[in-house]
């Protein structure tokens, strides 16, 4: 079965044709995109250690994903100490049965739901909503979003693809009912009409679920890291929480979570340390005040355990920074939601084709220039232009490239592999090409090739190959 929410009706290359002529689009990501390169490399410059750290993060994913098991089971065996129960789920499908399951027998109608992408992935909102139950997200970003009828265009900022005056407009119309009659246009004045509206969703929620940024096997905690409150509030105020993540998410220690939060905010949004960093380990005990009386974590799987053992191991390793998509040329130009499902940029287009299969992502290891901008920004060392590069391949293997393409191909491995009849057939056209463009220095418009001349002129080549000029010069000498 498809995983919830994956958008393959439109072609990806349709997605993004119309991404770049939404000038509201292109304003937004125009305006947004910048910031968070400059921020990272300013944060990153203030600790001279950083690249170390990063290494130190990298090498300790590595190390769980090498003992994956035994960390999962002390982790578990934590929580249940801790008086909470963990529920193991194969498949999206599965994990929204589970929490379904829990909410109905604790007779949930109000659902509060922080911030979580692999909730996003699970389609854990449609779920709920279809079993009779009101689903609230209460990260603002998130909020706005599920008030405009979309999905997260980022996996830090879900908003980033709106403007103001799209949020102004998107408030009126669904607040008007609650007594808010006034358009707000200021960033402070929209920002309190959604803490207003959400302050009375955290008091009535029956259920709390919430996203982890780290389980911390040693003790049992389930770690959230934001900039907003309202992670904290879905956890404590409602009667039962549910905390739901991917297998790959859990680490050693607290020692360790110390090294990966000096790279998660500086990557992410170029911040030292995110506002908020807290740990749930468990139910309300007895002399507690506050916090829920049932716990539930729910570790999902969903096509993980599968790439613990080949060439695309290091997705694990991923800890939802966004890092790799602020610093994508191709995101920034077409946004989140071209990419046709929950996770964009450089990191969806790996984990999109693993986690929903290839046939559904054949575009997406395409929409990438190699640049690498992605893999140097990483801040677990995620080779991700080299596992795009795999895609391509395992793509040919499987034969999902066009037939055109494939026979282009064979051609040029077949002539490539006959010197000196590769370079005589090379040497004409590249002579045509020369004295086409000689005079203005760049070719406009070539055959075959429009999709690139639509954009970008075309570089004149020298009238001969490398190797023709070097035997010339070597004949001179």
């Amino acid at each position: 079965m498809s995983t919830p929410g994956v958008n393959v009706t439109i072609p990806f290359k349709h997605r993004a044709r119309r991404a770049l002529h939404d000038e509201t689009l292109q304003r937004a990501m125009n305006k947004a995109g910048g910031g968070f390169v400059d921020k990272r490399r300013e944060a990153a410059e203030c600790l001279p250690e950083f690249d170390d750290v990063r290494d130190a993060a990298r090498d300790i994913k590595d190390h769980v994903l090498s003992n994956l098991d035994s960390y999962l089971e002390l982790y578990e065996q934590k929580v249940q100490e801790n008086g909470g129960q963990v529920h193991w789920a194969r498949t999206a499908e599965e994990a929204c049965q589970i929490i379904t399951a829990i909410c109905r027998e604790s007779e949930a109608e109000l659902v509060a739901k922080g911030k979580s992408m692999v909730a996003e992935e699970m389609g854990l909102t449609g779920a709920l909503e279809d079993a009779g139950m009101r689903v609230v997200e209460t990260d603002l970003g998130e909020y706005i979003v599920q008030l405009a009828g979309e999905t997260p265009s980022h996996i830090i900022a879900p908003a980033v693809h709106k403007t103001r005056e799209q949020i102004t407009e998107l408030f009126h119309d669904h607040h008007a009912k609650l007594g808010f009659n006034e358009r707000v246009t200021q960033r402070a004045d929209i920002v309190n009409e959604a803490r207003s509206v959400l302050r009375d969703v955290f008091i009535d929620a029956d259920v709390g679920i919430t996203g982890a940024n780290y389980l911390i096997a040693e003790t049992g905690a389930n770690v959230i890291v934001t900039n907003e409150g309202n992670g904290d509030l879905t956890s404590c105020l409602p009667r039962v929480q549910i905390a739901v993540a991917g297998i790959e998410r859990v680490i050693p220690s607290l020692d360790d979570l110390s090294t990966f939060l000096r790279v998660l905010a500086r990557s992410a949004t170029g911040q030292e340390m995110s506002a908020y960093t807290t740990m749930y380990a468990g139910p309300r005990r007895s002399d507690d005040t506050e916090g829920p009386v049932e716990y539930h974590v729910v570790l999902l799987d969903n096509g993980r355990s599968a790439m613990l053992g080949g060439v695309y191991r290091p997705m694990l390793r991923c800890i939802r920074c966004g890092a790799c998509m602020n610093h994508c040329p191709v995101y920034s130009s077409i946004g989140g939601h071209a990419y046709g499902w929950v996770y964009p940029g450089p990191m969806g287009s790996v984990l999109t084709p693993l986690l929903n299969g290839f046939e559904g992502a054949v575009d997406l290891p395409n929409a990438c220039t190699l640049n690498g901008r992605c893999k140097a920004v990483c801040p677990v060392r995620i080779p991700l232009s080299d596992l795009l590069l795999e895609h391509r391949v395992e793509q040919h293997r499987r034969g999902l490239t066009s037939p055109v393409g494939r026979l282009l191909i064979r051609s040029w491995t077949w002539l490539a592999r006959r010197s000196r009849l590769y370079h005589g057939v090379l040497a004409l056209p590249l002579w045509v090409m020369h004295r086409m463009g000689r005079k203005a220095g760049v070719l406009r418009k070539l055959p075959f090739v429009g999709g690139w001349t639509a954009s970008r002129d075309f570089p004149v080549p020298a009238s001969q190959s490398f190797l023709a000029q070097w035997r010339a010069t070597r004949k001179r000498l």
